[in-house]
């Protein structure tokens, strides 16, 4: 599938590994920077959302997401794990959770500029779905660069590829494809942030690392089983 990706913040919190390990599949093995892991809340909005044979379509190839995420090694490949993927369109969340196995939930959301910003929103709608809410406001600060590879950055978001699991526990891999980050600095106020609290961790209030990009085109492949090999921490 093809994707735009536009006015995404990346906001990003230090969290132990031990922590994380009981709410990740064996199969996978827990990413670090220097022995740190993150988690990440990242707000967007997709647009042009199609097959890539396909011309996207107005009613499901728009609409604001919002994940939480972590980072993770299977066979040697670094790639992301997906807790959750809030979503405001109900359409789009049902493909995603029948076809890619990924923890979709059904949002109200809203994504709107404000100066140079963003005014973002998000509320879990999602039937027997722990709530989540995010409200905050967030803009770029300073000149768009490329992430130096081998830096913190470049480990956070440069990822190509995601993990998820089916109702069998079988390990899925899909990849991603997209030009290098354009990205900026960025500041950002959070008046309600508890995308986090369902996997029982609280985080602080402000985050560590922020950036923005505007924009972003992004394909994404068809997820494949992955052979299994044994856990690791």
């Amino acid at each position: 599938m093809k994707q735009i990706w536009h006015d995404l913040l990346f906001a990003h919190w230090p969290v132990p590994t031990e922590q994380l390990r009981p709410l990740i599949p064996q199969a996978l093995q827990i990413d670090t920077y220097e022995g740190q892991a993150w988690i990440g809340v990242v707000p967007f909005r997709m647009s042009g959302i199609r097959p890539r044979w396909m011309p996207a379509l107005p009613w499901i190839s728009a609409f604001p997401e919002l994940n939480v995420r972590t980072y993770v090694i299977a066979n040697n490949k670094p790639g992301v794990w997906f807790f959750s993927l809030d979503a405001a369109n109900p359409v789009a969340v049902a493909v995603a959770r029948r076809w890619y196995h990924l923890p979709y939930f059904h949002a109200r959301m809203a994504c709107r500029g404000v100066g140079d910003g963003i005014a973002y929103e998000s509320h879990r709608l999602h039937r027997s779905a722990p709530s989540a809410t995010f409200v905050g406001q967030y803009h770029p600060v300073g000149l768009v660069f490329q992430a130096e590879r081998g830096s913190l950055v470049y480990w956070l978001t440069e990822r190509y590829c995601l993990y998820a699991v089916d109702a069998r526990q079988r390990l899925y891999r899909g990849e991603i494809d997209h030009p290098p980050w354009p990205l900026q600095m960025a500041e950002a106020q959070f008046a309600t942030e508890t995308m986090t609290h369902p996997l029982g961790i609280k985080l602080p209030d402000r985050p560590m690392l922020l950036y923005f990009s505007r924009r972003q085109e992004v394909r994404v492949w068809q997820i494949r089983v992955v052979e299994r090999e044994s856990g690791h921490g």
